[in-house]
């Protein structure tokens, strides 16, 4: 049985579906934030971090691509630009993770699909805790030496290159302030998928979990965005923050 609240009447009138919807959403983050007591929703910090950049600029409304969404609110490095009136393209192929994207995150445009080297299909590793989720069986090799995790199951999942999804569904002239990656283990691959020479984020925020501080240049990604003119600006415990030299 599915129990409907009645609609309440202020003075104005009866409140509409539509409005106690958008009025439970709020409650929703507002809850999180409650119960969390933290400015930040991103594992460590990284959208404090990146705001940090922006501290100028409070009421400017940027764009973002998450790479890795995983969830709308936990462990989200972009939620707290959404709520500043940010808008961005949010990507995840874990099956079903795009149903609380589209209600929660009803401004971006949200895609369940991978993002990885050619188009095609992969196969995807699903933990029992959802961030683990990866393509990466070396990854996976790592995860299961933890007790406390394990596979729930594997899926074929459709895969696409960035500068394929972004050809898509990039608005027309809009420039990407931020691409953040985050896919346990993929992480070059999908920042070798893009097409640099069109889009090219003014900074890029990617996981990488025991960044060689003392020695950057063994660090591939490091190299990697090195040589497409980034500098680092930024590192936190599990990711690294560059910045686009012009």
């Amino acid at each position: 049985m599915v129990f409907i609240e009645p609609l309440r009447k202020h003075s104005t009138g009866y409140v509409q579906p539509g409005a106690m919807m958008q009025h439970l959403k709020r409650w929703l983050i507002a809850a999180v934030d409650y119960f969390r007591y933290r400015r930040s929703y991103a594992q460590d910090g990284e959208d404090v971090v990146f705001l940090s950049f922006y501290e100028g600029a409070k009421h400017y409304k940027g764009f973002y691509v998450d790479v890795g969404a995983h969830h709308p609110v936990r462990f989200s490095n972009t939620l707290a630009l959404y709520r500043r009136g940010w808008r961005g393209i949010n990507i995840d192929p874990t099956p079903g993770s795009m149903r609380p994207f589209r209600w929660l995150r009803s401004r971006d445009i949200n895609l369940e699909i991978a993002i990885g080297a050619s188009s095609g299909t992969a196969t995807f590793f699903c933990f029992n805790e959802p961030a683990l989720n990866t393509f990466d069986p070396k990854t996976v090799e790592t995860h299961l030496q933890n007790p406390r995790y394990h596979i729930v199951r594997t899926v074929e999942v459709t895969v696409a290159t960035l500068a394929y999804v972004l050809d898509q569904y990039l608005p027309q002239g809009q420039a990407i302030d931020l691409l953040s990656v985050d896919v346990e283990g993929y992480d070059l691959a999908v920042l070798q998928s893009n097409d640099w020479s069109r889009y090219s984020p003014k900074f890029v925020l990617v996981e990488e979990v025991g960044f060689p501080i003392a020695h950057c240049e063994q660090s591939a990604i490091y190299r990697f965005l090195q040589d497409k003119g980034y500098a680092l600006v930024a590192i936190m415990k599990r990711s690294l923050l560059f910045r686009r030299l012009s």
